[in-house]
């Protein structure tokens, strides 16, 4: 059974940054991860794609985090980290990890991210 945990979220003022983790448990080859990937989801919105990375090191970022968000990867841990800075209020959202493993889909627990003075 897979499951991600993911861990970084918290409270921070405009302006700040966040480092958000999220690891794969049980043996997985991290050649079997296609994508790893972070969404997010506001209170009454839909969840959103925020940056995505494939096992070829390629990555997708929405246009609303472009400069601010970097994705990245450790395959020898299968875990996904996203960096955030110059974070804003309209980031306050729960970050979801996702992967996509053997090409089936996992989600993480999700994660609170609250950028407020």
């Amino acid at each position: 059974q897979v499951q991600l945990m993911e861990s970084g979220g918290g409270l921070v003022q405009p302006g700040g940054s966040l480092r958000l983790s999220c690891t794969a448990s049980a043996n997985i080859f991290s050649r079997n991860i296609m994508v790893m990937g972070w969404y997010r989801q506001a209170p009454g919105n839909q969840r959103d794609m925020v940056a995505t990375v494939s096992s070829d090191a390629s990555t997708n970022y929405a246009d609303s985090v472009k400069g601010r968000f970097t994705i990245s990867r450790n395959n020898a841990q299968n875990t996904v980290y996203l960096q955030m800075t110059s974070l804003k209020p309209e980031d306050t959202a729960v970050y979801y990890c996702r992967m996509i493993i053997n090409r089936q889909f996992y989600w993480g627990q999700g994660t609170q991210v609250t950028v407020s003075s």
